[in-house]
Formats: C-alpha cells, sequence, structure tokens
C-alpha cells in the first residue's frame, strides 16, 4: 500500500507538482489548508505532509513559522524545486486576447515584470491550480492563469508562454513533515537542523544566545524573527543549522542557547537537499 501525503492547494498547484517529483511512489491529496494538512497527519490519515517553505524571489510564506511550532509535527527532508511559470488560457485564445491574469499572490510576485510588459493586470487568487480551474470552468477569453505545466494538464488549457518567471533562478523550498522524526545518524550525509527559540527580554540576549553557535563552528543558515501572541516584546525565531544535534559542537552551542531562551523547541535533523551547494 502507497504511502499517502497531502499538500494545500488544488490539484496541479506547485505542491502537487513537488509531491509528484520527490515522491513519486506516493498518493498525493490536496488540502484546503495547511492547517489541514497538518491535522490529517498528526491524526494519522496521511502519513507525510508537503509544505512550501519560501521562495527565492518573493521571501517566505506566510504564517508557516507559526504552524511549525504549533503543528506537532517533525521536519523529515527538504527539497527545492525549480519553479516555472506558465501563462494558461481556454484554448485557441491568443495572448494578445488577455486582459488579466489571476494566480496566488506569491506566484503573481515572481512574474509581475513580464504581465507589466504584456499590459495584462495582475488578480489575486487562492492558488495557482484554483485559478487555472477558474479560467477552464469560464468561457471568458479575456482571463488567464499563472500555473504549473501539471495545471494546463489536468484542466486542459493552452500555454501561451512558458517558463515566464522574472528570474532564472526561481525556485521553491518544500519541507517533508510526518508524525515522528526520522533523524538520520551522525556521521552520515550533510544534514540540517531546525528549531525555535524565544529569546528572554533583557538586553544582548539573542547576541549572546547566537554567541554558542559562533564559538563552536556551527554554520547558521537562517535565522528568522517574527512576533508572538500580538506584542511587539515577544519575539520568536526560527533558525537552520548544518550540523547533527549529536555533533559534540551543537550539544555545547544547545546549552549555551538554553541560559538566554525561554524555551527551544526541536523541529527537526534532515538530510540537506543538494541545491544547497548551487
Amino acid at each position: 500500500m502507497s504511502k499517502l501525503i497531502v499538500y494545500q492547494g488544488e490539484e496541479g498547484a506547485f505542491s502537487h507538482l513537488a509531491c509528484s517529483t520527490y515522491y513519486p511512489d506516493a498518493e498525493a491529496v490536496s488540502c484546503r489548508s495547511f492547517a489541514h494538512a497538518f491535522e490529517l497527519v498528526r491524526g494519522g490519515n496521511a502519513d507525510m505532509a508537503m509544505i512550501p517553505v519560501e521562495n527565492s524571489l518573493a521571501g517566505r510564506v506566510s504564517d508557516i513559522y507559526h504552524l511549525l511550532p504549533e503543528g506537532g509535527l517533525h521536519i523529515v527532508a527538504e527539497h527545492y524545486l525549480p519553479v516555472h511559470h506558465n501563462l494558461l488560457a481556454l484554448p485557441g485564445v491568443k495572448r494578445e486576447q488577455i486582459k488579466a491574469a489571476y494566480s496566488h499572490p506569491m506566484a503573481l510576485s515572481q512574474v509581475r515584470h513580464r504581465l507589466r510588459n504584456w499590459g495584462i493586470l495582475a488578480r489575486g487568487d487562492l492558488d495557482t491550480a484554483g485559478a487555472a480551474k477558474k479560467v477552464a470552468d469560464s468561457a471568458d477569453t479575456s482571463i488567464a492563469a499563472i500555473a504549473s505545466s501539471l495545471a494546463a494538464q489536468i484542466y486542459g488549457l493552452e500555454i501561451l508562454d512558458a517558463n515566464i518567471e522574472d528570474a532564472s533562478h526561481n525556485t521553491t523550498r518544500f519541507l517533508t513533515l510526518a508524525k515522528s522524526a526520522q533523524i538520520p545518524k551522525r556521521g552520515g550525509e550533510k544534514v540540517v537542523t531546525s528549531f525555535v527559540f524565544k529569546v528572554r527580554n533583557i538586553p544582548a540576549a539573542l547576541y549572546k544566545a547566537m554567541g554558542g553557535f559562533a564559538t563552536n563552528g556551527i554554520n547558521m543558515t537562517k535565522l528568522e524573527s517574527y512576533m508572538l501572541e500580538g506584542s511587539f516584546t515577544a519575539t520568536q525565531f526560527y533558525a537552520d543549522v548544518e550540523a547533527h544535534p549529536e555533533d559534540p559542537g551543537m550539544i555545547h552551542a544547545l546549552e549555551e542557547l538554553q541560559f538566554f531562551t525561554d524555551y527551544v523547541y526541536m523541529l527537526g535533523t534532515y538530510i540537506a537537499d543538494g541545491s544547497r551547494e548551487t
């Protein structure tokens, strides 16, 4: 029996494409929201969830870093998916007929220069594949969708222009989440450890908290902050480091981190995607 992996969005969304690309033997099932995907895995109704967390052009995906520590799941893998956006329309329609293009706001931000040059208005939608479905269900020849080639195939649309992203490096980082941690053995492939922490509200707390990683030679590849509970002083941080939790340097760094934080929550340790090197 194949494993079941869930993703947010309609069939044909880039998350669907990521699931099909990296887990071809799993059954990919769409969910109405990220929270719903977390709920299905947490409740044992799905084996894994695959969620986008950041894009090389548009930045981080909103609300994901709030869901990660609250969702009760573990990060077990990361994958970098090159994103190629396409202008999709009803069969027989020419690009010159298109007045407006629908897609998820993050996708629209990745093609804004191209749309502006074509004189096409950008219109926000819930997700890329949902926009493709909207165009397919409409008889309107003046609208198009910005979506994947998979969405074009699923909804019977034509690709008017392919690979219209504003930058060739357009890439989205996806995380795979599961109910149980799957920490690789130390000493094997290069790994990443992700965690969140809340610094104490004292002078230089963050500076001192980070000092343990610097003095122990731990490379921190990401540090993101966001406010908690509507407070301007309660700040939580998300971090990625290139280290295994059993490495001596990592053990010492985490011990030092504890002195300057209210809590530290480990999200997962997983094999680093090869795209990190490029």
